[in-house]
């Protein structure tokens, strides 16, 4: 079990947005992962990630297709950047990329 944070965000901020950050949580669930998702969309930012959240994740999501607001927060951790797009037609793949980035 790992935990993850993500961050999703396409370039128009709707659909995309928030169909990726389903399926990061989706997926995660089902390999017994936890993951919160801070989406980046048309709306701003909803479910910002805490400080915690982001202190104890092992690993980052970027489910991205533009800039993440306020990628500092990040620095120092592990960090997948895939489109929003491929994490919408192969969540579990994104998921599995994520595991890889924590065995390096």
């Amino acid at each position: 079990m790992a935990k993850f944070v993500g961050v999703s965000a396409c370039i128009a901020g709707v659909a995309h947005t928030y169909m990726a950050a389903q399926n990061l949580k989706k997926y995660a669930k089902k390999n017994c992962d936890e993951m919160k998702v801070e989406t980046q969309g048309a709306m701003g930012i909803e479910n910002k990630l805490k400080p915690k959240d982001i202190e104890e994740a092992d690993a980052v999501i970027f489910a991205v297709d533009t800039t993440v607001r306020d990628e500092e927060r990040f620095e120092g951790k592990k960090i997948l950047k895939i489109g929003t797009s491929e994490v919408v037609k192969d969540g579990a793949k994104a998921i599995a990329k994520a595991h890889e980035l924590l065995d390096e």
